[in-house]
């Protein structure tokens, strides 16, 4: 089982997605699990802020480190509970955990990092928001940083959800069938199902002829083909 462990001032904004459809029935099977770890809780001074300006100037607030560290150590210490031998790497947290940092600079994530997430027990994303995390989080934890793509979102709740489905989908048991997996069969970016014939708008739309002829070699040299384009 991977444990997934995530930092977010917004918790609420992807639960519903990560315990419905396969990702939720993946919790109940117990191949997975996943706890929230809210930095609001951790938030230390006078007006317990979470949020505060950026030195040198520039727009928008910066999520400060106390609070998201404390949340993270909660997580890193939940992770060696129970198991005083567990060993720890030269990171300082036990070698069968990844801890990763969102950022815009960060190592783009592709599906032969999430295969090699997948063998470990514990992930620990931390999320930012507004115009980012105190950059000496990154440092302090020794996290790796990663991006899902040249573009900005938002929050780190979507590359979160993002990278965890990703990374699932390589656990034993979460997909109805190893053959679901992309790099384990022949596919291609174009599937279809009944009716072979469908009317819309007055036009007619039909599914290639080659998927009806029940011919596996011609079928898999059909999808090879839409793949390379």
């Amino acid at each position: 089982m991977i444990h997934f462990h995530i930092v977010t001032l917004f918790p609420e904004s992807i639960k519903p997605y990560l315990e419905s459809s396969i990702l939720g029935r993946a919790i109940e099977k117990k191949l997975i699990k996943i706890s929230f770890y809210d930095p609001k809780k951790f938030a230390v001074g006078k007006h317990k802020r979470v949020d505060q300006r950026p030195y040198g100037g520039g727009p928008g607030m910066i999520l400060e480190p106390t609070a998201v560290l404390k949340a993270a150590g909660k997580a890193l210490k939940k992770m060696s509970e129970g198991n005083p031998w567990t060993k720890t790497s030269s990171k300082g947290y036990p070698r069968t955990t990844e801890v990763l940092f969102f950022a815009t600079d960060g190592v783009v994530f592709n599906e032969v990092m999430a295969q090699k997430l997948s063998k470990k027990k514990n992930i620990l994303l931390i999320c930012g928001r507004y115009e980012g995390v105190d950059a000496r989080v990154q440092k302090i934890l020794r996290a790796k940083k990663i991006s899902v793509g040249p573009y900005v979102l938002t929050g780190g709740e979507l590359p979160a959800a993002t990278i965890i489905d990703a990374v699932a989908r390589f656990i034993p048991g979460v997909l109805g069938k190893a053959e679901s997996l992309e790099a384990s069969r022949v596919s291609s970016p174009e599937v279809y199902t009944r009716p072979e014939v469908l009317e819309w708008k007055k036009k007619k739309y039909r599914v290639p002829k080659v998927l009806l002829t029940g011919h596996h070699a011609k079928i898999d040299e059909w999808k090879t083909k839409r793949r390379q384009k």
